[in-house]
């Protein structure tokens, strides 16, 4: 494993795995673990509850029309449960099919051209309502940025239903600044699946 520098950034984690092979199933569920305690890499916890979002970050806000009715609304949380958009965006998630709870862990790995990288994220709170569902994570000490992204569908009165995306987030590592391009590809990946 190779890991990428912090710089000056207290807050930053103190490392971000890259990995020439993917990690194991055992590799990532003991990372879990060792995570369960640590803090934020960032200050603005559930922030993206609102619609401000905290200044000095990458904003990312992606509303998709999904469809319309019941069946369509049965099928975006299911789809959200099972993280099936990180899924087409060639993510893989630790574990397979999370709890959606406040304080669950969870890993998210991306493959990079030949390289594996390993982001570590908790869940910061979960949305379940009548029309609305979903979730937000935040960066843990290894994830390459800060920040916090946070997934929903909503149905409107009329069964139409979206999915939508909002998110902050700011590179921590000179090798995250560098791939900053592709971090955002896979967001797009993620909002268009």
């Amino acid at each position: 494993m190779f890991w990428a520098d912090r710089g000056n950034n207290p807050l930053a984690p103190p490392e971000m795995p890259i990995r020439a092979t993917r990690p194991g199933e055992e590799e990532l569920a003991c990372l879990c673990a060792q995570l369960r305690d640590r803090h934020f890499t960032y200050e603005q916890v559930g922030q993206t509850r609102g619609s401000r979002l905290p200044d000095g970050y990458h904003h990312v806000r992606a509303v998709v029309d999904i469809g319309h009715g019941a069946e369509t609304w049965a099928r975006a949380q299911d789809a959200l449960r099972t993280c099936q958009g990180h899924r087409h965006a060639g993510a893989s998630i630790t574990p397979s099919e999370p709890p959606l709870d406040s304080g669950t862990v969870v890993i998210i790995t991306v493959r990079v051209g030949p390289l594996f990288v390993v982001a570590p994220c908790r869940i910061v709170y979960a949305t379940v309502e009548a029309d609305r569902f979903g979730f937000a994570y935040g960066t843990l000490p290894g994830h390459p940025e800060q920040g916090e992204e946070a997934f929903h569908v909503a149905r409107s009165s009329g069964g139409a239903v979206i999915f939508e995306i909002l998110a902050f987030s700011r590179p921590v590592a000179i090798l995250a600044r560098l791939g900053g391009p592709i971090a955002r590809m896979t967001q797009q990946r993620i909002t268009r699946c």
